[in-house]
């Protein structure tokens, strides 16, 4: 059970009121992550600007590549509600979680994401390397800034103990939906 509720929407502030209808309007659905977040609609903001640095990354990292990057950190981050949010991605664009073949791209970002998490004091060289080969600089930010979002979003998760999204019970690790 969470350590901190979800909103209240009928009995919330304006400004809290005006941050979840946005939301709404935005991306469709509200999670319980986001729930949680809207108690200080700053928070909120500032973990919503993963999708800003998505759209940046964009068309430079697609989709795919973008979801097994975070997955790969949600992963090393244990994050059951980041990892199977990103797994249901996979799954409803085709493609089985556990049993993907990588593109070359796909590995690296994959490899980064790990590596990230086990040590960001620790990249190693190589992989920089690698990343350097394929990327531009603005990129390279705009991918560790978007890894660094990703990993608050897990972090979050974890230390608050969201409640599980019921929607995502399907996607989870062990279940029958790949």
């Amino acid at each position: 059970m969470s350590h901190l509720p979800q909103i209240d929407y009928d009995t919330a502030s304006e400004e809290i009121r005006a941050a979840h209808d946005e939301e709404i309007r935005l991306r469709g659905r509200m999670t319980n992550m986001k729930r949680t977040l809207l108690h200080s609609p700053a928070a909120h903001r500032i973990y919503a600007e993963w999708f800003t640095l998505r759209a940046e990354l964009d068309p430079a990292v697609n989709d795919r590549a973008i979801w097994i990057f975070s997955h790969a950190i949600s992963k090393a981050a244990q994050s059951k509600i980041a990892i199977t949010f990103f797994r249901r991605a996979l799954i409803n664009n085709g493609f089985n979680p556990d049993a993907l073949e990588l593109s070359v791209e796909e590995a690296l970002l994959d490899a980064f994401g790990k590596a990230i998490v086990a040590d960001s004091n620790a990249i190693p060289a190589e992989l920089w390397a690698k990343l350097k080969q394929r990327y531009e600089i603005k990129v390279l930010v705009d991918l560790v800034a978007f890894a660094g979002i990703m990993l608050a979003t897990a972090v979050f998760n974890n230390v608050v103990d969201v409640d599980f999204d019921p929607e995502l019970e399907a996607f989870a690790e062990g279940a029958n939906s790949a």
